[in-house]
């Protein structure tokens, strides 16, 4: 007498299949991954933004800065922002109009060796030197009957603070310049001025900083 045969095995419900499983978290984490990513993308965080140009050695104050809402994601830390500049900081680079204000670029006045000094240009001063430009200083001293020597670098880096055109008699392009240069330099750009050297600013290729 044969026995009754057995009654077949009934298949294994799909959703305990090891490998569906698998895909099923796999899915679940990139969709977790992608928003994740989105969400930070717009999470913004306050930071400052230079109102205008700012030149090396100059206070970045309240008056020279605005504060805007940028998504930077992990590098939010490497900007200035209210609450994290140092009272009384200062500029140790050109920060152009428009900038975000890097921790790097600003730091305390005693860390500074720069200064600023007024001369009057003896030449026509291009359109290109303007606030936050970087600039050469030649000066040609003065010999007897109005000649001069030849001109020579007097400051090989300098950067204009101000720059003050004379618009008032046609013809004249003379200007007056508030340039930021190493203190090094001081002694020999006020004995070039006090002895009546010809001083010329002129501009360096690539001259915003």
């Amino acid at each position: 007498m044969t026995a009754p045969d057995s009654p077949p095995a009934r298949p294994r419900a799909f959703w305990a299949d090891t490998r569906f499983l698998l895909g099923l978290v796999l899915i679940v984490a990139s969709v977790a991954g992608v928003w994740f990513v989105v969400a930070a993308a717009r999470q913004t965080v306050p930071v400052f933004a230079a109102a205008r140009t700012i030149v090396p050695g100059e206070e970045v104050d309240a008056a020279a800065l605005r504060v805007v809402d940028v998504a930077l994601g992990p590098v939010s830390d490497a900007y200035a922002a209210p609450g994290l500049l140092e009272p009384g900081a200062i500029a140790m680079r050109t920060i152009d109009a428009g900038e975000l204000v890097p921790l790097s670029a600003v730091g305390a006045a005693s860390a500074s060796d720069l200064t600023s000094v007024v001369l009057r240009s003896a030449t026509d001063v291009p359109a290109a030197v303007v606030a936050g430009a970087r600039v050469e200083i030649w000066a040609a001293a003065a010999l007897e009957h109005g000649q001069y020597e030849q001109p020579r670098i007097l400051v090989p880096d300098a950067t204009v603070a101000t720059v003050t055109r004379n618009d008032s008699m046609v013809g004249d392009d003379s200007a007056a310049l508030e340039l930021v240069i190493p203190r090094a330099d001081v002694a020999a750009t006020l004995a070039a001025i006090a002895g009546g050297s010809a001083l010329s600013v002129v501009p360096v290729a690539g001259g915003a900083r």
